[in-house]
């Protein structure tokens, strides 16, 4: 009876892939974007590994706009008036 074929080891690892750790700087993405919110720490995230696959580095560049444009537009709409802080005129 044979025996069944070893599957190859992995070397990739999917949590923390290797194009979030290839920066000449020797910095790892999250240990900058884990102080960001959310849709900035994507947007560094995305222009970071951007280049680091190249069949996907203007994919990942257009999506790191997307961030960016959500941002500005949380940060540029209107606060209701029931939750603006208080002193703030009608």
């Amino acid at each position: 009876m044979k025996k069944p074929a070893k599957k190859p080891a992995k070397t990739a690892d999917p949590t923390n892939p290797a194009h979030y750790r290839a920066h000449p700087s020797g910095v790892e993405c999250i240990t900058v974007t884990e102080h960001m919110g959310f849709c900035r720490g994507n947007a560094i995230k995305y222009i970071w590994r951007a280049g680091e696959r190249p069949e996907r580095e203007v994919e990942d560049l257009r999506k790191a706009i997307w961030y960016l444009e959500r941002e500005v537009q949380r940060l540029t709409r209107p606060i209701p008036y029931e939750l603006a802080p208080k002193g703030v005129a009608k």
